[in-house]
């Protein structure tokens, strides 16, 4: 590899390790109580519920790249918070299928919002070229991740 390449990937690496950073530092430092009425597991899960429809443990672990025991006790969380529902699963008997709440879906919602908004402020001098190229590129780059921990 040429050293321009292992410059951008040393480039990369670093934004992304900053970029973790900061966005946990951001959120813990907002001061809205829209951003706490989830943690960042519970939001994840539902969004994605509210995306795809009701699922089983084991798609939603596959989907997020987690193992199966680290979704049960989150969607079991979920669930004595009133956020999620389990159903009979109809193409299995034996197993349940999880479904977000109209209180899930609202607190999912107001999450959303009040990071938006976040967004919005903080990217609002940027140009819609831009927003839309950035979110494109975070949205490869997370095809990526995805793509990279399926396994093989």
């Amino acid at each position: 590899m040429s050293d321009d390449h292992e410059s951008t990937l040393g480039r990369i690496e670093t934004e992304v390790a900053l970029l973790m950073r900061f966005g946990e530092a951001t959120r813990r430092a907002t001061g809205t109580a829209e951003h706490r009425v989830l943690d960042r597991a519970a939001y994840v899960i539902l969004r994605h519920l509210d995306d795809a429809g009701p699922q089983n443990v084991s798609a939603l672990a596959a989907r997020l790249n987690l193992d199966g025991s680290t979704v049960t006790r989150q969607v079991s969380a979920l669930q004595r918070d009133g956020l999620i529902t389990r159903a009979p699963d109809p193409t299995d008997g034996r197993g349940t299928v999880i479904s977000p709440t109209s209180a899930g879906l609202q607190r999912m919602a107001a999450v959303q919002a009040a990071r938006t908004r976040l967004y919005g402020d903080m990217l609002g001098d940027w140009s819609a070229e831009d927003r839309a190229t950035l979110a494109a590129l975070l949205g490869r780059l997370n095809q990526a991740l995805v793509n990279r921990n399926r396994p093989r």
